[in-house]
């Protein structure tokens, strides 16, 4: 009789230091980051009051549609993200939780982040020039490409820097725009031998390209089914490898004659 008094005593005794340790998991900072739709930029205009794109030594067309290059927002290094907020945000349509190292590669360091994403986005915007340049059999040396995006750090913008700069120089090479008129979004990190890379975060990157407008999305190949996944209504993947690649896609949709590539 008396050890039967005692099992539901020992049993709530046990029970405290799990519910000390949901208590303290509850509470804890955990190493994941919030992320949802960003801005978006069309590179053929301007943003923040300066033109993305200013060429000197060529030709400059005037242009139609828009290249939209697109970001997306997360919460800081140094904001604590705790379970609720995970669960909170795992389900919603227009969030994401995402490892931290996977937004901040470069540590926890704010300042230090900075520099690194200013510099990532230095070094995809001369990789972006060098890529679009060859690619139009023009000389670096005779033709002079700026290119501002304040306050956007990271390479992801650099397919469609590279779209922007063959744009204004030669546009579809008949006369008329690659955008055919439309409003075209994308992402991507691009070399300076054209090849294009992934990025991460393009569920959210195609909800803000719907936002402002956009009906195709150029992604990169190997995250089209990501893309799939959670694409908004009215928005078309056209899936990229190469800055060649994606040219002769938006030829072919502009002109309506060709195959375009789909994921």
């Amino acid at each position: 009789m008396l050890s039967r008094l005692k099992r539901p005593q020992a049993v709530a005794l046990c029970a405290l230091p799990v519910v000390a340790l949901l208590a303290t998991a509850a509470f804890a900072p955990l190493p994941f980051s919030v992320a949802q739709p960003g801005s978006t930029a069309n590179v053929l205009g301007a943003y923040k009051g300066s033109e993305v794109i200013e060429i000197s030594g060529a030709p400059v067309r005037e242009t139609e549609g828009q290249l939209r290059m697109t970001t997306i927002v997360a919460t800081g290094p140094d904001t604590d993200v705790r379970l609720g907020d995970v669960l909170g945000n795992w389900f919603a349509d227009d969030r994401a939780v995402m490892p931290r190292d996977a937004v901040y590669p470069s540590g926890g360091d704010v300042r230090e982040i900075e520099r690194y994403n200013m510099d990532q986005m230095e070094q995809s915007q001369d990789a972006a020039t060098r890529a679009a340049l060859d690619h139009l059999g023009l000389d670096a040396a005779d033709v002079d490409v700026r290119l501002r995006l304040t306050d956007v750090g990271g390479p992801s913008a650099g397919l469609m820097l590279s779209l922007g700069i063959i744009d204004k120089l030669e546009g579809d090479g008949s006369g008329g725009d690659l955008t055919g008129g439309r409003v075209i979004a994308g992402t991507g990190t691009i070399d300076a031998d054209g090849e294009i890379g992934a990025v991460g975060g393009v569920p959210l990157k195609t909800q803000a390209a719907r936002r402002d407008g956009a009906s195709v999305f150029l992604v990169p190949k190997a995250e089209c089914a990501q893309a799939e996944a959670e694409l908004p209504e009215g928005l078309r993947l056209v899936p990229v490898t190469t800055l060649e690649g994606a040219v002769g896609a938006l030829e072919a949709l502009a002109s309506g004659k060709g195959p375009v590539p789909g994921c």
